[in-house]
């Protein structure tokens, strides 16, 4: 069974939703960068982008790398390492930017508002 912690930002506020089957296996296959309509999660109305999730070990997807594969890169100051010394690089574990049964999270972004406000759909104060 698949279950993932979703994380759904609009403006300043955060909302976190766990999906299980059968609407977690509409996030199956999809990538970083991709829409999905709200209808997936019950939220009518709504189309939210993915923009980045974790795997089980705790790594964060990354765009730039294909698939659902896990990949050590030489990364420098950005995305995955804050470097303390000017030019300084190291090697990280990421995940690609495919959704896999291995993501845990998944973090989406409101593209376009539905009728009713998200707290109110989901139950949040």
């Amino acid at each position: 069974m698949v279950e993932y912690k979703l994380v759904i930002s609009e403006q300043a506020k955060s909302l976190a939703r766990t999906v299980g089957d059968p609407q977690a296996a509409g996030f199956l296959g999809k990538r970083i960068g991709e829409s999905i309509g709200g209808e997936l999660i019950g939220a009518s109305g709504y189309t939210f982008r993915i923009t980045g999730g974790t795997d089980k070990s705790g790594f964060a997807l990354r765009p730039d790398v294909p698939g659902a594969r896990q990949s050590r890169l030489f990364v420098g100051d950005g995305f995955g390492f804050d470097a303390p010394r000017e030019g300084m690089r190291r090697r990280r574990t990421f995940r690609g930017s495919t959704i896999s049964e291995d993501t845990v999270q998944i973090n989406l972004v409101v593209e376009q508002k539905g009728p009713k406000p998200l707290a109110e759909l989901f139950g949040a104060s």
